[in-house]
């Protein structure tokens, strides 16, 4: 059995040659926010939710980027919202939101 019920782990990668990367897309502040939402709603902690930061996750081209173990799910968004969904929706209920799903290359 996992020590949590869902890791999710945020790229929060900066690039500074011009390539794409999540932190284009406010990753640091994204991060936060859901790492926030998780502990008012009780979720954190042993058997609960993790929220980590991530290096590189190689696929900034398609950021922001999250992917949420031991389910193996991929994630994109664009706002607090989409995560506020992914929150509910997957964390909570353990629905995929499919709209969000990162697609494969």
């Amino acid at each position: 059995m996992s020590f949590y019920k869902h890791h999710v782990f945020f790229c929060t990668n900066q690039r500074d040659d011009g390539r794409a990367c999540c932190q284009d897309f406010n990753a640091v502040e994204m991060r936060s926010y859901l790492k926030s939402a998780v502990k008012e709603r009780g979720l954190s902690g042993a058997g609960g939710v993790r929220i980590n930061t991530a290096g590189c996750l190689d696929r900034c081209q398609q950021g922001p980027v999250i992917v949420i173990y031991p389910e193996d799910t991929w994630y994109t968004y664009v706002d607090k919202e989409d995560l506020d969904e992914i929150l509910e929706q997957h964390l909570q209920k353990g629905k995929i939101v499919e709209r969000l799903l990162l697609k494969a290359e």
